[in-house]
């Protein structure tokens, strides 16, 4: 078989694991990515810096690969639309263009009828006056903003007097449910109704940030189903190629809610690499690059805690880990609040 070099645009944890797994699979990675400091570019074969608006350095990085794919998906869709042009680019740039708008990917998934919470567009802070209904609720950027960011919690309408909110940018205003529980669910889809789907998985989060997973996720054999079949109802009406995230909310009445797809691998899934005989990095470079499918098996009930800020530093500095405990460093140089520095799966018997 032809050697593959396969290109990520995006250069963090999630590059960097992707190009992980890629080297497994003997495929030579090409991460590009408008950070210098990177921490990809410690797991990758080669590494290019450049904006996301620089055609000749993006011409470069296209030259150089067979297939692309992204690691996050906030990367201009201009920008993926122009390299598909030369070169495939999976999943889709059409489908993250609809993911980049959360009012279009809450209509895409209404139309496919799944639940997810109410939601209305504000395009002006007095479009807020006649939404109390929807109160308590979050006010969120339609574009963009990921682990909290660009998020506004509001109570009541008079909290908004006391937000500096910059209402020249679209927002979308959700209610909030009654939340017992948030799962997620990861499925790769290689081709139509041909996909690995991996068990739901229970996530906590602190300060809008993913904070722990595991699986099994404790709840009910209808939740369990019913997550996977709402995953897979995204996954093809997408015809998306690769590994996708499709998070959830259940709230107090075992009501299940669509709260977000992420068109890429995703954090709460860090757990498939040591739980899963295929991890969904491995599955993802297997689905865009033409590979056999292998059909998953879980190893072993799973943990995942990630490291934030500096959490990082006592595992940094030799603490000693158990047999069933693993320890990923994603080596980013600085440490910052909130931001994530590593994580630790425990296997569980």
């Amino acid at each position: 078989m032809p050697k593959i070099n396969l290109g990520i645009i995006g250069g963090g944890q999630l590059g960097s694991m992707l190009s992980i797994a890629a080297k497994k699979l003997d495929i030579k990675t090409i991460v590009y990515c408008d950070d210098n400091n990177a921490p990809a570019q410690n797991f990758c074969d080669e590494f290019i810096f450049g904006r996301y608006d620089d055609k000749e350095k993006i011409l470069e990085f296209v030259n150089k690969v067979n297939v692309i794919t992204y690691e996050f998906e906030n990367i201009p869709y201009e920008t993926l639309n122009e390299i598909n042009k030369n070169k495939p680019v999976l999943p889709k740039p059409s489908i993250n263009r609809l993911i980049q708008h959360r009012i279009a990917e809450k209509d895409f998934i209404n139309k496919l009828n799944i639940r997810t919470t109410q939601y209305t567009l504000v395009e002006k802070k007095s479009d807020l006056d006649s939404l109390s209904d929807l109160l308590p609720g979050i006010l969120k950027t339609t574009t963009m903003g990921y682990d909290g960011k660009g998020q506004f919690p509001v109570k009541e309408i008079k909290d908004i007097e006391k937000m500096n909110i910059d209402f020249s940018n679209g927002y979308i205003l959700e209610k909030l449910v009654k939340l017992k529980k948030e799962i997620s669910v990861i499925i790769t889809r290689f081709s139509n109704n041909n996909y690995e789907i991996y068990e739901p998985i229970e996530n906590i989060h602190e300060d809008q940030i993913l904070k722990y997973s595991k699986i099994p996720a404790d709840v009910s054999k209808n939740i369990f189903n019913q997550s996977k079949e709402w995953a897979v109802s995204i996954a093809e009406e997408l015809k998306y190629i690769g590994t996708l995230c499709v998070e959830f909310f259940i709230d107090r009445n075992e009501n299940l809610y669509v709260n977000e797809i992420a068109p890429r691998v995703h954090n709460s899934g860090h757990l498939t690499i040591n739980a899963y005989n295929i991890s969904q990095f491995e599955n993802h470079i297997r689905a865009v690059c033409s590979l056999e499918k292998i059909p998953i098996k879980k190893i072993s009930n799973a943990k995942m805690v990630n490291l934030i800020g500096n959490q990082i530093k006592p595992y940094r500095q030799d603490m000693k880990l158990k047999d069933n405990e693993f320890f990923y460093d994603y080596q980013k140089k600085e440490i910052k609040d909130k931001r994530k520095m590593g994580h630790i799966t425990t296997l569980i018997p």
